[in-house]
């Protein structure tokens, strides 16, 4: 891997782990954003359950993004996010809240090429990851 890469790769990883642990934690506390004022109306109806429950799911999921990406599995997290992302960014659509639909698509687009550059050969950066590739057969 080319060592010019290293600080930038290590840098989105943080960021997108510490952002989906954090933005999961506050789900529970609601300091940064009242979450559900977020849930689209055509969603609200939708859901079986009250939108409170709801987050309180949404922010397990979160957190559990989040540790995979900056522990567990950077790759299989980085994926799972790179979804999450569009589904929320869908969500915001539906919701009018345009500016942060923007915001979460290009989010997704930064977890997925995390997710690829874990793919690449060599671009492995703990013992965890080589680990997981080589016992999930990953190749480029």
């Amino acid at each position: 891997m080319d060592a010019r890469l290293v600080t930038p790769f290590h840098a989105l990883r943080l960021a997108l782990g510490l952002t989906a642990t954090l933005a999961g934690l506050d789900k529970y506390f609601n300091i940064l954003a009242n979450w559900a004022s977020y849930v689209s109306p055509p969603v609200a109806q939708w859901l079986p359950i009250p939108i409170h429950t709801f987050m309180a799911v949404v922010g397990v999921v979160e957190l559990a993004v989040g540790i995979a990406i900056l522990w567990a599995a950077p790759r299989l997290g980085a994926y799972v996010a790179s979804a999450w992302l569009l589904l929320v960014s869908l969500n915001l659509v539906l919701g009018g809240h345009f500016d942060v639909a923007v915001r979460d698509v290009v989010m997704s687009i930064a977890a997925f090429t995390l997710a690829r550059a874990l793919e690449v050969p060599g671009f492995a950066t703990s013992r965890f990851d080589t680990t997981w590739s080589a016992a999930h057969k990953v190749t480029a």
